[in-house]
């Protein structure tokens, strides 16, 4: 291999700019292609929603970020950072642990800039189609980084289709105030159910929140005087009626799908070697990074990763961008295959969930067989922080976690030795 390359990077968020920095310290000649007129990908919010409201029709005019204006970060900014860039308060900036989204622009702004990567950038150019041909502008490498926040998953129930209320992807919320008075459902329980709950309760009439749990029954929420949790939606039915799996009924206004987002990845086309299966895999990636039959000229930096994003996002780039110089070496490509059937086959015999996307299930095998391969030592708290950990901490300090979770004691913890 030669030691450098013409490579397009798609997408100006994170995970394009950490791509597009290594790719650059590797020697190669980058391209980072962006449709928006600035950086920050998802970061960028946009009062905007779709006229598709659940994301289903694909001719609607797509809205890339969903943030709501109240959003803040569901991770303390000092796991947020990068090994030689943390994210760190500013004058004049957001000085809270847990930042609103204003904050993480400013902190993608002030990366772009430190290492000069505006340059690199075209922006308000949309990447239409990636493919192996002899037209069109040419580049050796593609490195995919546009995203999985974008293209809406909704929930599925008896009556969906023929309900008369308003229904909506979260994608698509931004304010509470047009839910003032109504009765609104929100399935799922993940950050933006339990945020968009939150934020409802104090102007809605009732707030209904339909989870996916085994054994769940009607309670009532905590602090909220007009909110309860349910089992899943059962049915929905023509005169408005939602009907939950524990047989409690409302009348509702609103029902909001907080259910998560479909990888897509409109412009590729790879003749069926890379697809996105019905449990929203990604499939084959070696190390959920290489097509192994397209490495190294085609890899995806930022998949679904639990934990510790932005160490991992950091971590791939420089991986990728190291394969193309040469100084690191893939093994063949039916090693690789062999290796990814192999990671698919202990998933399901262990019943991890899918996509498995999320190493953090194996510890810190994932994130340190990168370490170890770029020959860095990471820091300790990069073993102990997983998904689950800071759901334990959350579940502990509960809906202001954010304000009373004392963040440099766990820090501390984190970083004690073994």
């Amino acid at each position: 291999m030669r030691d450098s390359y013409k490579v397009a990077v798609i997408g100006g968020g994170i995970a394009g700019l950490v791509s597009a920095r290594e790719l650059q310290r590797e020697g190669h000649h980058v391209t980072v292609f962006e449709k928006a007129n600035r950086v920050g990908g998802t970061w960028l919010y946009d009062p905007r929603v779709e006229t598709d409201l659940l994301g289903l029709d694909p001719n609607r005019e797509i809205v890339h970020s969903s943030l709501y204006r109240s959003l803040r970060v569901n991770l303390p900014r000092q796991i947020m950072g990068f090994l030689d860039y943390p994210f760190v308060k500013k004058e004049g900036g957001d000085p809270r642990h847990f930042p609103g989204h204003e904050e993480v622009l400013r902190f993608i702004e002030d990366f772009a800039r430190d290492f000069g990567l505006s340059e690199l950038i075209r922006f308000g150019h949309e990447v239409v189609r990636v493919e192996q041909v002899d037209e069109a502008e040419l580049f050796e490498a593609v490195v995919i980084c546009n995203g999985h926040n974008t293209e809406p998953k909704t929930a599925k129930f008896p009556g969906k289709d023929t309900w008369p209320g308003l229904q909506m992807h979260s994608h698509n919320y931004r304010t509470p105030e047009p839910f003032k008075n109504k009765i609104v459902v929100l399935i799922g329980n993940g950050p933006s159910a339990i945020d968009i709950l939150k934020e409802l309760a104090p102007v809605a009439k009732q707030v209904h929140q339909a989870i996916r749990r085994p054994g769940f029954h009607l309670k009532k929420l905590e602090n909220h005087d007009n909110a309860w949790q349910h089992s899943m939606i059962a049915c929905a039915h023509k005169d408005g009626k939602v009907v939950f799996q524990d047989e409690s009924v409302v009348e509702a206004d609103a029902i909001i799908h907080c259910t998560g987002y479909k990888f897509h990845f409109p412009f590729l086309r790879t003749n069926g070697i890379v697809n996105v299966d019905d449990t929203n895999r990604v499939e084959p990636l070696y190390k959920h990074v290489f097509p192994p039959s397209l490495a190294p000229w085609l890899s995806f930096v930022g998949p679904n990763y639990e934990g510790v994003p932005g160490a991992v996002m950091e971590l791939q780039a420089r991986w990728v961008a190291k394969v193309l110089s040469g100084k690191l070496e893939l093994p063949s490509q039916e090693e690789m295959m062999c290796a990814v059937e192999e990671h698919w086959r202990k998933a399901e015999k262990n019943g991890w969930p899918k996509p498995i996307l999320n190493p953090q299930h194996k510890g810190f095998e994932y994130i340190g067989w990168f370490a170890a391969r770029l020959d860095i030592r990471p820091p300790n708290w990069w073993k102990k922080v997983t998904f689950w950990s800071i759901l334990k901490v959350r579940s502990h300090y509960g809906d202001d976690y954010r304000d009373t979770w004392d963040i440099h004691k766990w820090m501390q913890e984190m970083d004690s030795p073994d």
